[in-house]
């Protein structure tokens, strides 16, 4: 898809962010008058959000910068029922509590990449729940329900694939798509909503909206969705060994954020550049085409952009220095990542392979056992062959010890207490 008349589907389009869009030449004419209100929908199923939010985060950011208006909507009410798409298994059902707690935690990170206000292109959020919870079930049934077919509904690949793996599906769930439907007419009444952007996986609930929006006498609906993330390698992008790319900085610090980037595969660069910075096309196109030794130039500018994006540039060229101080002048950076570890057992000494857990540097012992015994693990810059090590005061350096997996993965172990 190339050619558009309006900014916002060229840009979109350039920098590789359109999988499939219900009427492209539609939404284009909207666009290029800047009548596109666009949202994208969170629930609020943990404290944070994750990488591919940052990709829909995004699409919300180009649409802005384009004139039009975003939206995000915290899925309050629709964290209640739980999205089906793409899992094999009901998800654990959340309490009011949690609920509340992790959309209070989720808002923060939209101001770090939209201008929220009053004026026309301002974003703006909302909350499901204000609308969802306040229906009465019969309600529901006879104002939306009967807008929908059973036998469609079976179709959809949130449906279809969880049958056909003969993975049990609760009722509840079947119930998402028709609340995810029914949020897009609300937004269209509410705020003059025209366009829902999501992960290709959102394709057939962001559909079916459209039909109910038909269906319920809105305006004209449309609907524009992203690739899922994959590495070059085929890998699903946003997991580590540590677990998911988080964006707030409390579960995944802007250090970690920073060295995810920098731990980019070679043909993923110029991509991930496109998708997760603002960089301009030119500038992009020269960072691609770097070759050997020289990519890693690239990589280092990917992770400071897009870190710069999410944390603040003051938080993205910290992480940068303490990089070019760890790895090029080998020095001890304090803004690496800290563990503090009780005086009382740093003095009676603490095995290595507790230690590399505890660092977050292994997810068990036995994984640990296998760095030491590969020779990844070293102390203070020096390797160690000895799974049976104890690690106490002796190895002290500035009050800390420097505990290091590979060339990329540094923590400090300080004695506290």
């Amino acid at each position: 898809m190339s050619g558009f008349k309006s900014d916002f589907l060229n840009v979109l389009s350039e920098r590789g962010f359109i999988h499939q869009c219900s009427d492209a030449e539609g939404l284009d004419q909207l666009a290029a008058k800047g009548e596109v209100v666009a949202y994208v929908g969170y629930d609020c199923t943990a404290p944070s959000l994750h990488i591919g939010n940052f990709l829909t985060m995004m699409m919300l950011y180009w649409l802005q910068q384009t004139g039009n208006k975003p939206i995000t909507l915290m899925g309050g009410g629709t964290t209640m029922v739980g999205d089906p798409s793409g899992k094999d298994e009901t998800r654990p059902m959340r309490t009011l509590a949690e609920i509340e707690a992790n959309k209070a935690s989720i808002k923060s990170v939209f101001a770090k990449v939209l201008r929220f206000g009053e004026g026309r292109t301002d974003a703006m959020m909302t909350d499901n729940a204000e609308w969802l919870l306040k229906l009465g079930y019969i309600e529901m049934l006879r104002e939306v329900g009967r807008h929908f077919s059973v036998n469609r509904m079976l179709t959809m690949d949130s449906v279809r694939l969880r049958l056909e793996r003969e993975q049990e599906m609760s009722f509840i769930e079947f119930n998402y798509m028709v609340c995810q439907s029914y949020d897009y007419v609300e937004l269209a009444r509410r705020t003059g909503c025209n366009l829902q952007m999501g992960g290709s996986d959102q394709w057939g609930n962001i559909v079916n909206g459209i039909d109910l929006g038909r269906r319920m006498g809105t305006h004209q609906l449309y609907a524009l969705t992203t690739p899922l993330l994959t590495t070059a390698s085929g890998a699903k992008m946003g997991k580590t060994a540590q677990g998911a790319v988080w964006l707030n900085a409390e579960q995944f610090s802007p250090w970690d954020f920073w060295q995810y980037w920098r731990n980019t595969e070679d043909a993923d660069v110029g991509r991930f550049l496109k998708l997760f910075t603002t960089l301009p096309m030119d500038e992009i196109a020269k960072l691609a085409a770097l070759g050997g030794a020289e990519i890693n130039e690239a990589k280092k500018v990917l992770a400071t952009e897009a870190t710069a994006l999410l944390h603040g540039r003051a938080a993205a060229e910290e992480a940068a220095e303490t990089a070019r101080k760890t790895f090029e002048e080998g020095a001890l950076a304090e803004t690496l990542p800290t563990v503090d570890v009780p005086a009382a057992e740093f003095d009676a000494g603490i095995g290595l392979l507790s230690l590399i857990v505890a660092a977050d540097l292994a997810a068990s012992n036995g994984e640990a056992r296998r760095h030491v015994k590969g020779g990844a693990v070293r102390i203070n810059d020096e390797p160690v062959a000895d799974e049976r090590l104890a690690v106490g005061r002796a190895d002290l350096k500035d009050g800390v010890v420097k505990l290091s997996l590979g060339r990329k993965k540094h923590v400090l172990i300080r004695p506290a207490g």
